[in-house]
């Protein structure tokens, strides 16, 4: 089967969040159980100089509100990313000096809407067979940069072309829906008809996201438990109603891990190696994390961890919150992210307050990411919300136990160890209340248990085997375009 994903980053090239890594590694479960799969991605300065054997396909002309100058099609091979990929290289677009979507003072770019409308229009040709050698069977779009990809292809159904694919559309996160003014909505070159309630139009604006979720034959999101959440007033940033009408058409796929990248019995960017069946490699990692990071060297103080953007929806207060009562206890904390400029202060304030007991580095470092993670004893993802997290299933990987609140992908991936559970199938720590007392009843239970050594050990053999990998997803993602192309 041939499958166009479209998306607007992909690890290990282009990384802003797990969007990346979800297009870098889908593609390869999908190649893995015999499908076909090709990407198309935007032409940012990291993707085009990995992409190898490229050829002009064609010289693209889209709607002159979308116009770029010297815009064409390449086709290649991005080794980096083990896939063959079509690339929009169109530099005045995206050659720019700041970030994919905003400039490196984190304003978005004003011209956002004509930059990944023109990614969705020119997935809209590739389905019309603009590549005459490949034509994909199902088009499958990623968040509201692609989110018009779904509605191009509605338009040219509308104006008679025939054979088109069928089409998927992913919400990655539905909090980040692509909202621009209304007046912008005649540089798409879509149909007037498009901006009303039943497509394009937001309250007055254009909402990207509704229109892949409006448009697309099938919705999917990244955890069962986020496909039911988003249709709550609650958790459906103002597109529940939308999703409700489209409830059998929504499908929950859980993420998985690319377990050629996150793996400790095999990753190079670890001090030492280890797995369930042999865990001294990790006691090595810890030992090694704390001289780095300047923390008392014991094994004796749990050491907990955050690897996160710094925004609201990832509950980091609630960590500032329950930081005192965390090192009175004896633990240990270190972090690394970025993102709003008070929790990065806060954060700073509290490592330059006590470094013997907390490290925090401020940015995105992959390769630290990974040493922090198989270093740590436990990994804290406390979001107000979370369409499925990855950092959580790293954690199971490398035996750092996640301690969660019960959201989304989170409550789908991690059991509570309790005395009644410890023998069945606790993974990690669950909590419910979002707040700074719910968190410290979770971590609680994490101390109580660390200083129980055997108990410790069978939960983290547990967890990391626990079924992580991306196999499970691809087959499901596989059998649903079948459906739809069908």
């Amino acid at each position: 089967m041939r499958i166009l994903q479209v998306c607007a980053e992909i690890y290990p090239l282009l990384k802003t969040g797990g969007l990346a890594d979800v297009a870098g590694a889908l593609p390869a479960a999908l190649s893995a159980c015999g499908a076909e799969p090709r990407v198309l991605l935007p032409g940012f300065a990291p993707i085009l100089a990995d992409l190898h054997d490229a050829v002009e396909l064609a010289r693209l002309t889209p709607p002159a509100g979308l116009e770029a100058a010297d815009a064409r099609l390449l086709r290649g091979r991005l080794p980096a990313c083990g896939v063959d990929a079509y690339v929009i290289d169109a530099p005045a677009f995206y050659l720019r000096a700041g970030g994919p979507y905003a400039d490196a003072q984190q304003h978005a770019y004003p011209d956002n809407h004509r930059r990944f409308a023109l990614l969705g229009w020119t997935a809209g040709k590739l389905a019309q067979g603009l590549d005459g050698g490949w034509r994909p069977q199902v088009v499958h779009a990623h968040d509201w940069h692609a989110a018009l990809a779904p509605a191009y292809l509605r338009a040219a159904h509308d104006a008679g072309v025939r054979g088109l694919p069928a089409s998927v559309y992913t919400v990655h996160n539905l909090a980040y829906q692509g909202l621009f003014d209304s007046h912008h909505f005649a540089e798409l070159g879509l149909p007037p008809s498009f901006f009303s309630m039943h497509g394009l139009e937001f309250h007055g604006r254009i909402n990207f996201m509704k229109a892949g979720l409006y448009y697309a034959d099938r919705i999917t999101t990244v955890s069962p438990g986020y496909a039911r959440e988003i249709q709550t007033a609650e958790q459906g940033c103002g597109l529940d109603g939308v999703l409700r009408q489209r409830t059998h058409d929504l499908t929950g796929i859980l993420n998985g891990v690319d377990e050629s990248v996150w793996n400790p019995a095999l990753d190079a960017l670890l001090p030492a190696h280890y797995s369930a069946e042999q865990l001294e490699g990790k006691a090595r990692c810890k030992a090694s994390l704390q001289q780095e990071l300047g923390l008392a060297a014991t094994q004796a103080s749990p050491l907990f961890c955050v690897v996160s953007r710094l925004t609201d929806q990832k509950g980091l207060h609630l960590i500032l919150q329950a930081l005192p009562e965390l090192i009175a206890r004896g633990a240990q904390f270190a972090l690394l992210g970025s993102g709003d400029a008070a929790l990065e202060a806060a954060f700073r304030a509290a490592a330059d307050a006590d470094p013997a007991h907390v490290a925090v580095r401020i940015g995105y470092d992959e390769a630290f990411a990974h040493r922090l993670i198989a270093g740590s004893d436990v990994i804290l993802v406390p979001s107000r919300f979370e369409p499925c997290g990855l950092t959580q299933l790293y954690g199971l990987k490398y035996g750092t136990l996640p301690l969660v609140r019960r959201v989304g992908g989170l409550g789908d991936t991690v059991s509570d160890s309790r005395l009644e559970t410890l023998d069945e199938d606790a993974t990690g720590f669950v909590f419910d209340d979002f707040s700074a007392a719910g968190l410290l009843g979770a971590a609680r239970r994490a101390l109580a248990l660390y200083r129980r050594p055997a108990d410790w050990k069978s939960v983290q053999q547990r967890a990391m085997r626990h079924p992580s990998g991306w196999r499970d997803a691809a087959d499901q993602y596989l059998a649903l375009y079948r459906q739809i192309a069908a």
